[in-house]
């Protein structure tokens, strides 16, 4: 599961305090900061991270394991940090001596869980030999936080393949919102977490809904098929993702914001063309298709750099970006169907037999091969709909 830290050393002091309680709040994973007695005044729910500046090892008072006191004023070591709470502490390395220190100290700690001590590293990452550095020390250490100095993500595909076995987490330093969506999405897997530099309490709760994004399953109905006709000439949206489809997946359409079809993609083989396996044939240009968030959008308002649903017929849903929207006069047929309470649900499509529908457990169904008692997938809206957002109002469609 993706997560961040919340990098405190540059954060303007005026809006320390703030950055502090919102990371708290918006349960962020962890916060990073080289003062020890700050994080020792965090809760437990956060993982605390204390950084070594320079590589520069810190006080074992500056630590606390399980059982120690915290210094006092007057104690002994009462000048060093008190370090209460430190549940991990993160050095620099550079080279392969210096992580394989920080492996053996790691092993050597007796804090190994449970919120304790744990020792990590952070590298940053410039050429070959620290690129190879750090897939090394992703083998070896609890937490590896890699900063790239190429914008690129290549050397972090290259960290993410070579760390793919291992029981530890990687952490890449990012610049920005931007940057962190990017990341986690590397090789799919992406990052496992991301260290990010707030400039105000804004952005972390706005970190906080990106790590949050996640697209649900979603319960499809059996719909029934009532009855097809051809209506004539008019403009239907093909959409191309930049995705490719499973065979049970498509994207849900519909005339009517209460109800959709799952229209199937172009993964099946077709008579005089090649498979498009990034398309759906979806509908006339009116129609509504589910997209992120519970947000509707028209066919005619999709375009590149748009978001959808793909939808699988077993109600699994995943987002897919749009990369061209092609609208085109064609014939066109109406599908209406009902629900099993009764509810319509219509779908417009392009009268052709190459246009496709899914039903119960993935069939593909010809959407001009169809006949009264057919049973489709679709899904059945609880809202009515404002500019594509769910509204508790009176809506009739017909």
């Amino acid at each position: 599961m993706r997560f961040a830290w919340i990098d405190l050393r540059e954060v303007p002091r005026p809006q320390l305090q703030a950055v502090v309680d919102t990371a708290i709040h918006a349960r962020m994973a962890g916060v990073v900061a080289s003062d020890a007695e700050l994080l020792g005044t965090l809760p437990p729910t956060v993982t605390r991270v204390l950084v070594s500046e320079g590589g520069v090892p810190v006080p074992a008072a500056a630590v606390k394991k399980s059982g120690d006191k915290e210094a006092k004023p007057g104690d002994k070591d009462s000048k060093a940090p008190s370090g209460a709470g430190i549940d991990v502490l993160l050095r620099k390395f550079s080279t392969q001596d210096e992580l394989d220190a920080l492996a053996a100290e790691h092993r050597a700690s007796p804090a190994k869980s449970g919120g304790d001590r744990q020792i990590s590293g952070f590298i940053d990452v410039r050429d070959d030999r620290t690129l190879q550095l750090s897939c090394a020390g992703a083998m070896v250490l609890p937490y590896t936080v890699i900063h790239f100095a190429d914008p690129t993500k290549i050397p972090l595909e290259i960290v993410l393949a070579a760390a793919e076995s291992a029981e530890g987490k990687l952490v890449t330093v990012v610049d920005g919102l931007e940057e962190a969506a990017i990341v986690f999405d590397v090789l799919e897997r992406g990052s496992d977490g991301i260290l990010f530099t707030p400039r105000s309490a804004d952005e972390v709760f706005a970190l906080a809904r990106l790590l949050e994004a996640t697209t649900p399953q979603l319960e499809l109905s059996t719909l029934t098929v009532e009855s097809i006709r051809h209506v004539g000439l008019g403009d239907r949206v093909c959409v191309d993702t930049c995705s490719h489809f499973e065979e049970d997946e498509g994207i849900l359409v519909g005339s009517y914001s209460s109800g959709f079809v799952l229209c199937c993609s172009e993964t099946h083989p077709l008579p005089y063309m090649p498979t498009r396996p990034f398309r759906v044939n979806a509908g006339a240009l009116h129609s509504y298709t589910l997209g992120p968030d519970n947000r509707t959008n028209y066919l005619s308002e999709v375009g590149s750099g748009s978001a959808l649903l793909a939808v699988g017929a077993d109600g699994r849903t995943r987002r897919v970006v749009v990369g061209r929207a092609k609208l085109e006069s064609r014939p066109l047929l109406e599908i209406r169907t009902h629900a099993e309470d009764g509810r319509l649900v219509s779908l417009t499509v392009q009268d052709d037999w190459h246009v496709r529908v899914l039903g119960p457990g993935g069939k593909v169904l010809n959407v001009t091969e169809l006949r009264t008692g057919d049973e489709l997938l679709g899904y059945l809206a609880a809202d009515k709909r404002h500019v594509g957002l769910p509204i508790g109002e009176f809506c009739k469609e017909v």
